[in-house]
């Protein structure tokens, strides 16, 4: 009867482990879903042989910044964040083509999810001395933040997703 009883718990317990994994992977494939048409280079990383400069000391008018890198389409888009006493400040590098060139005249919009779920809406505002899109999150809480950038350039919409720890 106690094997009996044993069997029983360990057979519900690898069920659950079943469910729970199946679960899980349905979450990531709508999440995918959603983001088919971006592709994060920052997870797969830039191969040695696609025409950038990788190295750490990037000469003025190179496209990386430090932060997490998304190519969508003829897009490149980076974020910068840093934690600070008043928050995260978030840098938004948005350049157009092969040469990067520096897009101005966009309308950005940064949608972050905090550790706590709920979601705050930050607009980002073009620094021209700086030559970058730039906005601060109030939030202090420690944990993982997910931000979606909604950008609108000339009508047409480039989004990113990326996420940081603070």
């Amino acid at each position: 009867m106690k094997s009996l009883k044993l069997g029983a718990i360990i057979l519900g317990s690898v069920g659950l482990l079943f469910l729970g994994a199946c679960s899980s992977n349905q979450a990531a494939n709508s999440e995918d879903s959603v983001a088919s048409k971006t592709e994060t280079v920052a997870e797969k990383g830039h191969s040695e042989n696609d025409g950038h400069n990788h190295s750490e000391g990037e000469k003025e008018g190179e496209h990386s910044h430090g932060g997490q890198v998304i190519e969508s389409g003829q897009y490149h888009l980076e974020l910068v964040t840093a934690p600070s006493d008043d928050g995260t400040h978030m840098d938004f590098y948005l350049a157009k083509g092969e040469k990067h060139e520096k897009v101005s005249d966009a309308k950005i919009t940064a949608q972050v999810q905090l550790p706590s779920g709920e979601q705050k809406t930050i607009p980002l505002q073009y620094e021209a001395d700086e030559k970058h899109y730039h906005g601060v999150l109030s939030e202090t809480a420690a944990g993982e933040y997910k931000v979606a950038i909604l950008s609108e350039v000339n009508g047409e919409k480039v989004n990113g997703r990326f996420n940081f720890k603070r």
